[in-house]
């Protein structure tokens, strides 16, 4: 069959503009006549190819949008939690205290209660640092000028941690993946509390976030300003808390592995070869840098090599109490023990009734426990080193008679308390959560909160299954991470918190291949 020409419909306009959408590709004549069908598929390619164009300069148009919603949603988050639940805890004055001293005096130390300043290295000085920079800029002891730029901070990290997902989703989806990471990220209210707080979390998941992005752009295009940015991320995170060190531990070998990869100096080897040596070389003396200085100052001040913090905080020669540690780390399980009892000794009282059953294996280790309290209570409420002693001999018994106990499903049951307990800690809610007769509200409020923390575990798994790139690095640091938390005596939920932007950024992950199979099952 013969298709008439453009004339037989009249010019373009009305109905004259069909000819036009029928006329083979590349033809520059519209009056020109068109016969055959064997045109009329090419064309039809072409005019699904200019419809593809059009709609989809609509969602890059959307993503801007929804981008900029995810952000301003998750400020307005973080605004009314500082404004709903801000505190100043006995950490942030801790830390405070620190970043005053720096200020008014230039010393890092603590002011007993008498107004006598004592230089300390319980603390690492990332996060006094920090305090200093506002207390300077923003006004002495604003901590909460403090927190609005640590929510300022925390979407930065929100936008790093989509852009780190764009370049490690697969191919297909990596716009909705990055969308989707952003707003989980950006609603995330486990991680919004501690952007409201003056505590480091907060900046330990910014540079947690800085880091894998400034990885994933060293990746794709090795260069300095990509090293540099991993550079400090890693760094002022382990400056921060000394768990933080476990960024850099677990995230530079697939930096130093891309840096000095074969495929790299394929062209002048030599040169390019000695430009990646000093790359690395002066990353790495960036990143040590700080800690010699902390390191030599506390040599100097106290006489001792302590490249990092103490691990049960306390200033050189004073008592650990080692013996009571290790008691406690055969009973403690989860929070509850944490802040009812690990908390409050020395100092407070000991109090037998709020111990789980499983602190005593049988009556004489009730009855043993019952008289090291009380000569607990007796010496006025702190230890010494007879009752340290005691307590040390009381754990060695319990760990001879359930070594595994101790050495697995204790450790393992701690673990699983600071992943998948309901993050209430900040907010006014009792401990003892599930008692639904005691706080029927509180109660539905925990359970939903603890769904919700599993929802973004099961996301961050399902998102792992699907295998981004670099995953056997990112899995290697939480898997570090939790061995580490699996040693400490008393657990805490909030030492999983720095876990959450690889949690948004896989289940981001998994959201996207959801949306891509759901718009395009074929896919």
């Amino acid at each position: 069959m013969n298709f008439p020409n453009a004339q037989s419909f009249g010019q373009v306009g009305g109905i004259g503009c069909f000819p036009l959408m029928i006329l083979p590709r590349g033809s520059a004549n519209p009056q020109q006549p068109f016969t055959g069908v064997e045109g009329y598929p090419v064309q039809y390619e072409s005019m699904k190819a200019d419809r593809w164009r059009q709609s989809t300069s609509l969602p890059a148009a959307a993503g801007r949008i929804s981008a900029v919603m995810a952000l301003i949603a998750g400020g307005l988050l973080r605004v009314w939690m500082l404004r709903k639940f801000y505190e100043v805890s006995f950490d942030a004055q801790l830390y405070g205290g620190m970043a005053k001293n720096l200020v008014l005096h230039g010393q890092y130390a603590i002011t007993d209660r008498s107004g006598v300043l004592h230089s300390t290295l319980i603390r690492l000085p990332g996060y006094p640092l920090f305090l200093d920079l506002c207390f300077r800029i923003l006004g002495m002891e604003n901590y909460w000028a403090a927190a609005m730029v640590q929510i300022a901070l925390a979407l930065v990290g929100c936008a790093l941690l989509a852009l780190f997902v764009r370049r490690i989703a697969p191919a297909g989806y990596k716009a909705s993946a990055a969308q989707a990471t952003l707003w989980l990220a950006c609603l995330c209210p486990f991680t919004a509390i501690y952007d409201a707080s003056p505590l480091t979390e907060s900046l330990s998941l910014f540079c947690l976030s800085l880091a894998l992005w400034a990885l994933a752009r060293f990746h794709d295009q090795p260069g300095w300003s990509s090293a540099l940015a991993f550079t400090f991320g890693v760094t002022y995170s382990a400056f921060l808390r000394p768990d933080g060190a476990l960024v850099g531990l677990a995230l530079a070998i697939p930096v130093l592995h891309r840096l000095f990869a074969k495929e790299q100096n394929r062209h002048a080897p030599s040169r390019v070869g000695n430009h990646r040596i000093r790359l690395a070389l002066a990353c790495l003396l960036l990143a040590l840098a700080p800690f010699a200085v902390w390191t030599g100052r506390n040599w100097r001040v106290f006489h001792v090599l302590q490249p990092l913090a103490p691990r049960y905080a306390t200033d050189p020669g004073e008592d650990t109490w080692p013996g009571y540690q290790r008691w406690v780390k055969t009973w403690c399980l989860d929070f509850v023990s944490t802040y009812q009892v690990y908390w409050n000794v020395p100092g407070g009282p000991l109090d037998l009734a709020v111990l789980p059953s499983r602190a005593f294996d049988s009556p004489a280790q009730y009855d043993e426990t019952a008289r090291l309290a009380a000569g607990y209570e007796d010496n006025g409420e702190q230890l010494s080193s007879g009752l340290d002693a005691g307590f040390a001999q009381l754990a060695r018994q319990r760990i001879t008679d359930h070594p595994f106990r101790y050495y697995v499903i204790l450790p393992l049951g701690r673990v699983a308390d600071m992943w998948f307990r309901p993050r209430v800690e900040n907010l006014n809610i009792d401990l003892d959560w599930w008692v639904y007769r005691h706080h029927h509200v509180e109660t539905r409020f925990s359970w939903f909160y603890a769904g919700l923390n599993a929802l973004y575990i099961l996301l961050a798994g399902a998102g792992l299954l699907l295998r981004p790139r670099l995953w056997p690095w990112i899995l290697a640091y939480l898997l570090l991470r939790s061995a580490l938390l699996a040693t400490i005596e008393a657990p805490e939920a909030r030492y999983t918190i720095e876990g959450f932007p690889i949690l948004c950024a896989w289940g981001g992950i998994a959201l996207g291949r959801l949306y891509a199979r759901v718009r395009h099952p074929r896919f």
